[in-house]
């Protein structure tokens, strides 16, 4: 299916960290520099506390509030959950699960990603609180299409269509101490990462993309997608892939004010961190899940 049939706009909206416990997630999240909002609950077991970032960005740290709704969930064809689930089952409960992209018509998405051959199963209508800062809440309702690939069962993306936006005000939220205005890029990772990149264009809706020495770039419309090949990940990041050839999200660069104020930020809270070619490289931790990168916006 061509690119052109897709709706044109193809944001990066979210990521998705599966963590073992929220009060960990926060813990460590607090001390990176970041305001973490009050924990949210969802109405199939799983449960968030979200660090809003102000280009309209976020990371959604997941854990399991009800381990028995979250699998009766799945059982009856809900995909976030079977998602998760599937996710902590081959590599436990921290890591970097899921890349969301926002959307204005999610049904549209489904159809095309039906049609491409990369339907990740069923959609999915729900709707759960939201509290700001203040303590105010409201509610949110949002309507989710997935799409995936049997080869990569670690790593999926979906489309978020925001059904209901909450009336609250998340300014404070997004004044993060470290000085992170907004997510740049995302980082995946395959031995073969060619082999992915039909999959990756048709979730983003891309209709381009730069091929060069095991690194591709694909930008989408408020960032920028690069899948590496093992060489290039241990020249970025000196790490090695795992032995399986499946594709993996690893890394979320921030754009950051200062990189050297977001630097003292994390020498004096002894995170310890790797500086490469000016960028600041957070390995991760419990409550992390993905390889954090600070650069300058």
């Amino acid at each position: 299916m061509s690119a052109s049939k897709f709706p044109p706009s193809r944001t990066v909206d979210h990521c998705v960290l599966p963590v073992a416990d929220l009060g960990a997630a926060r813990e460590r999240l607090t001390s990176l520099g970041f305001v973490v909002a009050p924990d949210g609950t969802h109405p199939f077991g799983t449960a968030n506390c979200c660090v809003y970032l102000a280009d309209g960005t976020f990371l959604e740290p997941l854990a399991q509030a009800d381990d028995r709704a979250e699998r009766e969930a799945a059982r009856q064809g809900n995909m976030f959950t079977a998602r998760d689930l599937a996710y902590r089952y081959r590599q436990g409960d921290e890591g970097f699960s899921a890349l969301v992209f926002g959307t204005e018509d999610a049904a549209a998405d489904h159809a095309g990603f039906v049609e491409a051959g990369f339907s990740g199963g069923s959609m999915l209508d729900f709707s759960r609180g939201f509290t700001d800062a203040s303590g105010k809440t409201d509610k949110a309702s949002f309507r989710l299409a997935f799409v995936g690939d049997w080869r990569a069962p670690d790593c999926f993306f979906f489309t978020c269509q925001r059904v209901r936006v909450p009336e609250v005000d998340r300014s404070v939220l997004q004044m993060h101490r470290n000085g992170a205005i907004r997510i740049k890029g995302i980082v995946l990772a395959a031995h073969r990462a060619h082999d992915f990149i039909d999959f990756v264009r048709v979730a983003t809706n891309a209709t381009s993309t730069n091929e060069n020495r095991g690194a591709t770039r694909i930008e989408v419309a408020n960032a920028v997608l690069e899948l590496l090949e093992s060489k290039a990940m241990e020249s970025r990041f000196g790490v090695s892939l795992p032995t399986d050839p499946g594709l993996r999200l690893h890394a979320i660069r921030f754009g950051v004010r200062e990189v050297t104020e977001t630097e003292a930020l994390l020498r004096n809270a002894g995170i310890a961190y790797v500086k490469r070619e000016g960028r600041l490289v957070v390995h991760p931790a419990p409550g992390q899940g993905a390889t954090f990168v600070f650069e300058a916006e």
